[in-house]
C-alpha cells in the first residue's frame, strides 16, 4: 500500500490534488456567496443604482432581472466544484489509506465539515451581509457566464423535467417562490419579521396568481351615471355614494363611455358660469380604461401607475362590463380591508324602541323572516343587503327603500372604502299602507323612490 509518507515521488501528485481541491472548495464558497448575494437583490434597487451611475449596477440590473436563471447556472457550477473536490480528495484517501472503508470514511467526514463551514455558512453569510456590493462586483462575469453556460443549463433541466414523474418546472426547481415563501415563514419564527408583515409578503407573491375578475368590483354593485344626466344630478349623486369617480354608460351598463371625475365637476360647476350644472356628464368625461377579467392583478397595477390611473373598467369574455377595479381594491389584496375612522361596530339586530328593527345587511334573510314570523324569498339572495337590492332592482345606497312580504326596508348608512350599506331599517307595514299597495306586489318599489334613485344610480365604485 502506498502512503503520502513512503515516497516523496508519491506525495507529489497527492499533495497537488489536495491543493487543486482546496481551490474548487475556495470556488465553491465564492459561487454560494454570490448565489446568497444574488437571492437578496432587489431589481429595483439594483435600477436605482444603475441611474445613480454606480460600477457594475448595469450588469446586477440585467441579471437580477433574470435571476432565477442565473441562479439555477450558479448552483450547477457550485455542485460542479464540490463534487470535483469531494472527488479528488477520494482518490487522496484512496492513496494513504487503501480501497476501504477508512477512506470513505476520511472522505465523507473531512468534505462534509469543510463543504459546511467553507461554502454553506461563511460565504452565504458575507454574501447577505453586503449583496449589493458583492453583486456588483461579480455581476458582469455572472452575466457573462449566463450567455455563455445557459444552455448547458437549460439542457439539464430538460433533462431533469424528461426523467420525473409528473409535470416539471420550465425553470428548475432551484429557485422559486416557495422557497422565498419558507424564508419568510422561517423569519417570522425567530422574530426577523411580524405576523402581519409575513401576511403581506405572502399576499404580494399571491398577485402574480391573481387575476382582475378577483378584486374586481362586480357590476352588480357599481355605481353609474347615464351619459344625459346633468351635472347637477352628477353631483347629488356623488355626494350621496361618497364615490369621486363614476363611470358614465349609454344605453346600458355594458355601454361604458368614460369615467366621470369629481373634481373636474366641482371645478366646472364652482367656476362662475351658472348653466355648468345644467350640461350634460358626457361633455366633462374622461375616457375609461378597459381590461380583460384575466389580466393578471400585478401587471394590471404595474400599468395602472404607469398611466397613472386609479379605475379600469373590467370587460368579461363576451364584451360586457364584467366590473371596476380600482389601485385601492389590488391594495386591499396586499394589507387587507381598508376602513376609516367613521367605521362603527354594530350589533347584527337591534331592536328600536318604535317596533322597528335596525339590522346588519350582511344579516340571512331567513333570520330576518324569523325576527317578524314573516315567510321571505330566499331563491335568489342570501342576505338583506341583496334582498333589498332584488327588490329595488338596483343596489341600495342610503335612503333607498322598498317594500317585501308587509316589511318596509330602508337603507342606512355605509361601511368600508366601498361604501357598502351597512345596515338595513325594517319595519313591519301598517294596514293602510299594505293596501294601497297590494296591486304592486312584495317587489315592487314605490313610484317616489324610484324617482329619486334614478339620480342616484346603483352602488359601488
Amino acid at each position: 500500500m502506498t502512503t503520502l509518507a513512503a515516497s516523496p515521488a508519491a506525495g507529489l501528485p497527492d499533495l497537488q490534488l489536495i491543493v487543486f481541491a482546496a481551490g474548487l472548495v475556495v470556488l465553491a464558497g465564492l459561487i454560494a456567496m454570490t448565489e446568497a448575494a444574488l437571492a437578496a437583490v432587489s431589481p429595483a434597487r439594483a435600477a436605482e443604482l444603475g441611474r445613480d451611475g454606480a460600477r457594475g449596477a448595469r450588469a446586477l440590473q440585467a441579471v437580477a432581472g433574470d435571476v432565477v436563471r442565473h441562479l439555477n447556472l450558479l448552483l450547477l457550477l457550485r455542485l460542479l466544484a464540490e463534487l470535483t473536490a469531494t472527488t479528488l480528495v477520494a482518490l487522496v484517501a484512496v492513496d494513504t489509506f487503501g480501497a476501504g472503508w477508512r477512506a470513505a470514511l476520511v472522505t465523507a467526514g473531512a468534505m462534509t465539515v469543510v463543504s459546511f463551514v467553507v461554502v454553506g455558512v461563511a460565504p452565504r453569510t458575507l454574501g447577505r451581509q453586503h449583496a449589493y456590493a458583492v453583486g456588483r462586483a461579480v455581476a458582469p462575469l455572472v452575466r457573462w457566464l449566463g450567455r455563455a453556460l445557459n444552455p448547458l443549463a437549460s439542457l439539464l433541466i430538460l433533462i431533469g423535467n424528461a426523467v420525473t414523474p409528473g409535470r416539471g418546472f420550465r425553470e428548475g426547481p432551484f429557485a422559486t417562490q416557495v422557497e422565498l415563501r419558507e424564508l419568510v415563514d422561517l423569519a417570522e419564527q425567530r422574530g426577523v419579521v411580524e405576523h402581519g408583515e409575513r401576511q403581506m409578503i405572502h399576499s404580494v407573491f399571491a398577485l402574480g396568481d391573481t387575476i382582475a375578475r378577483e378584486v374586481m368590483v362586480p357590476r352588480t354593485e357599481m355605481v353609474w351615471i347615464e351619459e344625459g344626466k346633468t351635472l347637477s344630478q352628477a353631483l347629488a349623486l356623488f355626494l350621496r355614494s361618497g364615490f369621486s369617480r363614476i363611470p358614465v354608460i349609454g344605453e346600458s351598463v355594458d355601454d361604458v363611455l368614460g369615467v366621470l371625475y369629481l373634481k373636474d365637476l366641482i371645478r366646472r360647476t364652482q367656476g362662475g358660469d351658472p348653466r355648468a350644472e345644467e350640461l350634460p356628464v358626457s361633455e366633462l368625461m374622461r375616457p375609461a380604461t378597459f381590461v380583460p377579467e384575466s389580466k393578471p392583478v400585478d401587471d394590471l397595477l404595474s400599468e395602472m401607475q404607469a398611466a397613472r390611473n386609479h379605475l379600469v373598467i373590467v370587460v368579461d369574455e363576451y364584451g360586457g362590463t364584467g366590473g371596476l377595479v380600482t389601485i385601492e381594491d389590488i391594495l386591499e389584496e396586499i394589507v387587507g380591508e381598508i376602513t376609516d375612522e367613521y367605521d362603527v361596530e354594530r350589533p347584527p339586530v337591534e331592536r328600536l324602541d318604535d317596533g322597528a328593527v335596525r339590522v346588519a345587511a350582511r344579516l340571512p334573510v331567513e333570520n330576518l323572516g324569523e325576527l317578524f314570523d314573516t315567510e321571505l324569498p330566499t331563491d335568489e339572495v342570501e342576505t338583506v343587503g341583496g334582498l333589498l337590492a332584488q327588490s329595488l332592482g338596483r343596489v341600495p345606497i342610503p335612503g333607498a327603500e322598498a317594500e317585501v312580504s308587509g316589511l318596509r326596508l330602508i337603507a342606512e348608512g355605509t361601511t368600508g372604502r366601498r361604501n357598502r350599506i351597512d345596515t338595513v331599517l325594517v319595519s313591519r307595514m301598517a294596514p293602510t299602507d299594505a293596501q294601497d299597495n297590494g296591486g304592486r306586489g312584495d317587489h315592487a318599489e314605490s313610484r317616489g323612490n324610484q324617482n329619486r334613485s334614478e339620480e342616484r344610480q346603483p352602488a359601488d365604485a
